[in-house]
């Protein structure tokens, strides 16, 4: 492992910014008000739309920074916006209504990751930008008001053949789009479009990292970048350039998603074809903290999140159960890493769970669902298998998913809870 730090750096200050700052009374933080205790309930969906082809599996899932609306990742190489429906939720034992795209946009060829310009604001419509990266195409800068393409960052190879990176991450302040590629990252400046970026190697001489970098992450707090590669590794780097300021060379699988606390003291790592996700304390970052137990089967990105405080962790897997730990939790008992208990576990769909985000003011979870399925070649038509109850087997639960999570009962029951203003005008479609 490369030479790590002892601690974090603290922010840039002077003591006479310090000075100043004592007699200000600190602001409380409004987090929204989860309810960890028990499982959610479901409010609104979206099925139907996915089920219009076979096998549009989902691929995840994603809240807008301000939250007025959720964008998801699908099979059919199509982007969609949902706007958050407003409360309440449907009466006890009505059907879950369904929710349709406010906008769509098609890709050329598979989608390998999207995300959203963190400096999004609905009420600032140049802001509500969407970047994706598809199979030899150039990224695509997508205006999530109307669909329409409001930019393209190309890569070439040394053959000049146009390559796609296979992760992307926006610097916290959206002025750098950075890109992940084979052994490499590229970084584009976010105001100039077009061919070019500074490229980045990740390994030299025989030391460093190699193979696609499949997952990247901006610490919030420092001028950091994790980079997690499909040969098993995860790196650390200065966003000012250098070499890595840690590196762990030989993880149990390969990351596939990644996760800063909001502190940026913590990083949160899951692989494919893993049973834990990995934590980090960069104080100390020699070995893991923790580890998280869940279940990932298949080479499907499984992606989770931290609730606003940092405090919570909520993860989706293979076999449809969402799970929720508490990372403040006291020590767990010994193990390298310990391994940390859930605080719930409960079975949401009878498919994957690849996607969860929570909502950055509500108390709403999203999850996407859905992955490819492989038949058996001793299958028959007629033949159906099931377990004990006679419930059908897993999987074919495909489609888009709110939860309330909150105290009350529904939407409406919570005291000023109106909703987010929506992302577009209604009525609006692609």
């Amino acid at each position: 492992m490369a030479d790590a730090p002892l601690g974090v750096p603290e922010p840039p200050g002077t003591p006479q910014d310090a000075a100043a700052a004592e007699p200000e009374e600190e602001e409380e933080l409004d987090f929204p008000q989860f309810d960890f205790g028990r499982p959610p309930h479901p409010v609104w969906g979206a099925r139907e739309e996915f089920a219009k082809r076979p096998e549009n599996y989902l691929r995840g899932c994603k809240w807008a920074p301000d939250g007025s609306c959720v964008l998801t990742c699908s099979n059919d190489n199509a982007l969609r916006i949902f706007d958050l429906p407003l409360p309440p939720g449907p009466p006890p034992g009505a059907p879950l209504p369904q929710m349709l795209p406010a906008v769509q946009v098609a890709e050329g060829d598979t989608i390998y990751d999207f995300t959203w310009y963190p400096l999004m604001d609905s009420s600032d419509p140049p802001s509500c930008l969407v970047a994706a990266s598809s199979r030899d195409s150039p990224v695509h800068l997508w205006d999530a008001f109307d669909g329409s393409l409001r930019g393209s960052f190309r890569a070439h190879n040394h053959l000049d053949e146009p390559v796609a990176p296979h992760s992307l991450a926006f610097s916290p302040d959206g002025s750098r789009l950075l890109g992940g590629f084979d052994g490499a990252v590229r970084e584009f400046p976010t105001e100039r479009p077009g061919r070019g970026g500074a490229q980045r190697s990740l390994h030299q001489g025989g030391h460093g990292q190699r193979g696609l970098i499949g997952c990247l992450a901006f610490s919030p707090s420092q001028s950091l970048f994790a980079c997690g590669s499909y040969g098993r590794s995860l790196g650390l780097y200065p966003l000012e350039g250098g070499g890595a300021v840690a590196l762990w060379p030989r993880l149990p699988a390969a990351p596939t998603h990644l996760r800063f606390s909001p502190c940026g003291t913590h990083l949160y790592a899951g692989g494919r074809k893993d049973r834990h996700i990995l934590c980090w304390d960069l104080r100390v970052p020699e070995r893991p903290l923790l580890a998280l137990p869940r279940r990932v089967a298949t080479n499907q990105r499984v992606t989770f999140d931290l609730d606003p405080s940092g405090r919570f962790l909520v993860g989706g897997d293979t076999d449809g159960f969402v799970t929720v730990w508490d990372t403040l939790a006291p020590p767990p008992g010994p193990g390298d890493p310990p391994e940390l208990p859930p605080l719930l576990r409960f079975r949401a769909l009878r498919d994957c769970v690849n996607g969860t985000s929570l909502h950055p003011a509500l108390p709403l979870l999203a999850t996407a669902s859905g992955q490819r399925l492989f038949p058996a070649p001793w299958d028959s038509g007629g033949d159906s298998d099931g377990d004990s109850e006679g419930t059908p087997a897993p999987g074919g639960d495909i489609r888009l998913q709110l939860w309330w999570w909150g105290h009350g009962d529904t939407p409406g029951d919570t005291p000023g809870d109106s909703g987010t203003d929506h992302c577009h005008l209604s009525g609006d479609t692609d």
